[in-house]
């Protein structure tokens, strides 16, 4: 499941939940002994118990994940490098040309149109994207070159034993 989707539905679903615990609490408050101030305060701590748990799943399912995608994004945004070829907000797809403090020139179609863009306009960068692809492709190589050779001397092993064997 999407984790979007995820969130869309259980946050309001944990939200309604909460608030249903809050007035059950309140009314089972009300209607023990009022005049008792333990079955007041035991209510009131209840309720402040159940708010920081509240709190503390909204951090946890929307606070934190949307940091760490914002860390991402700018972390992305800061390696982009000339030559690199960028998809934008809006979908325009360039060439970097020129990078700035805070924006990038990108040249696009046919004709090389030179554009002015923000930092902050650039969703993806697909050449750094490539490079990590064929980087996790180039150690998933060498592992399974590894993990071959060391097939390939058991199996040598195993038919030098059964030469000797036969022998």
């Amino acid at each position: 499941m999407n984790l979007k989707k995820f969130l869309k539905i259980s946050v309001p679903a944990i939200t309604s939940a909460a608030v249903a615990s809050f007035s059950a609490l309140t009314a089972f408050a009300e209607d023990s002994s009022a005049s008792s101030a333990n079955a007041q305060s035991g209510g009131g701590i209840t309720m402040i118990i159940s708010l920081v748990v509240m709190l503390g799943l909204l951090y946890f399912l929307m606070i934190r994940p949307q940091r760490k995608k914002e860390k991402e994004s700018k972390e992305m945004q800061d390696n982009i490098q000339i030559g690199d070829e960028i998809v934008t907000i809006g979908g325009i797809v360039g060439l970097v040309v020129r990078r700035g403090d805070d924006n990038v020139v990108i040249e696009t179609g046919g004709e090389r149109n030179k554009m002015r863009i923000k930092l902050w306009a650039i969703s993806e960068n697909t050449s750094a994207l490539e490079r990590a692809k064929a980087a996790q492709d180039k150690k998933a190589q060498e592992k399974g070159m590894a993990v071959g050779g060391l097939k390939e001397e058991k199996s040598s092993k195993k038919q030098k034993k059964a030469d000797k064997e036969e022998k």
